[in-house]
């Protein structure tokens, strides 16, 4: 059987106030034509289908195109999961009406968590779709007051699919969640940290198939060949300046998982980082005009709007900034911005609280911060 694995696609994605629908159709045509040379048996999309929970309707007809041609043209399975920027229920909307054409859209746990089976030449193939959920669903999903973390949900989600199916079968595992020893970049909104970490231990995967997941946008394996984050069809923040963006295509044989192959995809406009001389920029050595650019001018002296000069002759230009020398200082605070990037809601109320107060956050106060966030972030993936 023969897969093909992409995730984080983030329709209506806007960077630095720039819409990507275009850049977006245009390297969903691509994914159509590997698609239609590879001819795959089923299409799997894990997660992070829109970039926020109310998509604009170019981005929900973008979506909708898709899913026409891949399940009503080709006759493609599609094998897809809502992420942690979707909406639960409406992705949810008309799911399991949409079924009977092969689309399956998973977006919350359902009772007795039954995967999709489809059969090849060598027999059956089960998909267990697992969408983004927060501890506090599957808490109240399988009613154990122990679940409070990523790693602990994940583990009785994995439990409960090991205890109820035939394992020595094949099965794949679609997810979206932050695996432990992953690289992540910017354009990653950070999963909730309420109550203990993000992170889930890969080896948890190990008695899938293969594990295809979504939420970091590198493609990348983690621990394991067959347990691959496909990364995102496109860079979406200039921190993913040097990724090689693709799709995996993924082959299953008798005895299981056989071998992966990325394709890459090669973006309308692409994301990069130029530094260089504001007289040398002016001659094009910047290099295509057209590509969405973050330069990093290497002057002294006063410029007179360097933007707007530059923008004539590159027009896409996202970011300009001064590069900074560095030094003790300017490295000193570059630590300190990735640390807090690092940083839960909880632990960034937490160093705010004791920086106007100066003193530590009470526990009864920190819980009752706790359970406020963690109200508003189920409020937002709700809205």
């Amino acid at each position: 059987m023969k897969l093909l694995h992409t995730a984080d696609w983030h329709l209506g994605k806007i960077v630095n106030s720039v819409h990507m629908t275009e850049d977006q159709a245009y390297i969903l045509e691509q994914i159509k034509v590997i698609i239609d040379r590879e001819q795959p048996d089923a299409v799997i999309v894990a997660g992070d289908l829109y970039d926020r929970a109310i998509p604009p309707r170019d981005a929900v007809e973008l979506l909708n195109d898709t899913w026409n041609w891949l399940v009503g043209e080709k006759e493609i399975p599609v094998l897809s999961i809502s992420g942690n920027h979707d909406s639960p229920d409406r992705l949810d909307f008309g799911s399991q009406l949409f079924r009977a054409s092969k689309l399956f859209i998973e977006t919350k746990l359902r009772q007795g968590m039954q995967p999709v089976t489809l059969k090849d030449e060598h027999g059956p193939v089960h998909f267990h779709l697992i969408p983004y959920t927060e501890p506090a669903d599957v808490r109240a999903f399988f009613d154990d007051e122990s679940i409070t973390t990523h790693q602990r949900a994940m583990e009785r989600i994995i439990t409960y699919i090991t205890d109820t199916y035939d394992m020595t079968e094949r099965h794949v595992f679609v997810g979206h969640a932050f695996l432990a020893g992953g690289m992540e970049s910017d354009s990653e909104e950070r999963l909730s940290m309420i109550g203990g970490s993000p992170y889930v231990d890969a080896a948890l995967f190990e008695p899938f198939t293969y594990a295809a997941f979504g939420h970091l946008h590198q493609a990348q394996r983690i621990g394991s060949d067959h347990i691959r984050y496909s990364g995102s069809p496109l860079k979406y923040s200039f921190s993913e300046a040097t990724h090689k963006k693709s799709v995996t295509m993924v082959e299953l044989d008798a005895a299981g998982f056989h071998s992966f192959e990325k394709m890459d995809l090669i973006p309308k406009r692409d994301m990069r980082i130029v530094e260089g001389y504001f007289d040398e920029l002016m001659e094009g050595t910047a290099g295509s005009k057209d590509d969405y650019l973050h330069i990093r001018m290497l002057d002294d002296g006063q410029l007179l709007d360097p933007m707007g000069k530059l923008r004539k002759l590159y027009p896409n230009i996202l970011r300009l900034e001064r590069k900074a020398k560095t030094g003790a200082s300017s490295m000193s605070d570059i630590q300190q911005i990735k640390e807090k990037q690092r940083m839960s809601h909880m632990q960034l109320f937490a160093a705010f609280y004791e920086e106007m107060k100066g003193e530590a956050i009470p526990e009864h106060r920190q819980n009752h911060m706790e359970a406020i966030i963690q109200r508003l972030v189920e409020q937002e993936r709700r809205s």
